[in-house]
């Protein structure tokens, strides 16, 4: 009885994701069926939503190979949504990007990373960079974006890669701030990684970006803490 208690402790964390997960789909379902919210701003919920549950299996030490089957599921979701209308506040139907799938791809890839070595808050690092990042760039980009630029044909803002910046180095600054590290260390990596997130993330066609940007900021911030 023990032992079976032990083995299944992981089920009511993974049921609490699970829920959670269920909850931001559908509350973004919800505001693109139900309301005239902008289908680009409904994505944004799922992007920064979807983003957060890194926290809930980082807090709840969710198993890894529960995180790479969720990502690899949610991958398959993504690429069918891609051509049909299943969940609209992810994927428009033909619009050219496939960066759900990549997202869903990198959640799983630093999964596997990082916490088979009981290193989750670098998986963190990645995907919220992303989440919190991308999301708000993009929001404050087409809303408050009057100084245009272009890389590789995709139109950006100084304002909404400004956002970028500073989000990256916020979100990498609180997560390091748990390893107990120094305040110039702190600085110096989350500055780093800020710049190198906000470089990758203006190459974003066909939404590589969101693969690009998780697996450069885990890589980039997990690499300079060991070397400083």
């Amino acid at each position: 009885m023990v032992e079976s208690t032990i083995s299944l402790s992981w089920l009511t964390p993974l049921s609490v994701t699970t829920l959670y997960l269920v909850v931001i789909v559908l509350l973004a379902e919800g505001l693109n069926r139900l309301s005239t919210a902008d289908a680009e701003f409904t994505r944004k919920v799922v992007h920064i939503g979807v983003g957060n549950v890194i926290i809930l299996a980082w807090w709840l030490e969710i198993p890894a190979w529960v995180g790479i089957g969720a990502a690899a599921i949610a991958s398959l979701i993504a690429l069918v949504s891609y051509f049909l209308p299943i969940l609209p506040s992810i994927n428009s139907v033909g619009r050219q990007s496939l960066g759900t799938f990549f997202y869903a791809l990198s959640v799983g890839i630093l999964v596997a990373w990082f916490f088979p070595q009981n290193l989750p808050e670098y998986a963190a690092i990645g995907i919220l960079v992303m989440a919190w990042g991308d999301g708000l760039a993009a929001v404050i980009g087409r809303r408050f974006g009057k100084h245009r630029y272009q890389v590789w044909g995709i139109g950006k803002s100084w304002e909404g890669s400004l956002t970028m910046t500073v989000v990256s180095f916020v979100v990498c600054s609180l997560i390091l701030m748990t390893l107990g590290s120094q305040i110039a260390q702190i600085i110096l990596v989350s500055s780093l990684v800020a710049i190198a997130a906000t470089t990758l993330e203006a190459f974003s066609k066909l939404g590589i970006d969101n693969l690009t940007v998780p697996l450069g900021s885990a890589a980039l911030s997990f690499f300079l803490m060991q070397l400083w």
